[in-house]
């Protein structure tokens, strides 16, 4: 079957293409990161959950002020996690791979400079680490 278009979509396509307007890019592939763009990583291997959000927290809004385009956070998977023997603690929450991600978005200051966070990589039981892009500085 066939669908014409209708005169008012023609009217509306043809507006938006003569205007200036640009629309914001909403299938970014955190993927596929250009080759120019500053990248940092940062390794929070050890660290307790605590230690490891107060870390993340200044690395982000540093690496923002530095004009850092990519930070790459490993986490390690939490396979040797001795949370996961522990019945009365969650292992979402209590393993660094998920609660750092969660922290980040639970935070508002943070997701303010952040314009994706690769939960993909995060929810990949292989993957020990992710990926945040950051919005350019104001």
């Amino acid at each position: 079957m066939i669908k014409k278009i209708s005169d008012q979509d023609k009217k509306d396509w043809k507006r938006f293409l003569d205007s200036d307007e640009k629309l914001e890019n909403k299938d970014i592939d955190i993927k596929k990161i250009k080759k120019n763009t500053k990248q940092r990583t940062i390794d929070l291997h050890g660290h307790t959950l605590e230690s490891a959000n107060i870390t993340i927290n200044d690395f982000i809004n540093k690496c923002y002020l530095e004009g850092i385009g990519n930070i790459q956070v490993i986490t390690g998977k939490g396979s040797r996690s001795k949370n996961k023997e522990d019945p009365y603690l969650s292992t979402e929450l209590s393993i660094l791979k998920y609660s750092v991600p969660n922290y980040i978005r639970n935070n508002s200051e943070l997701m303010k400079k952040i314009k994706e966070i690769d939960f993909d990589s995060v929810n990949n039981a292989s993957q020990g680490k992710f990926n945040i892009l950051l919005k350019k500085k104001l």
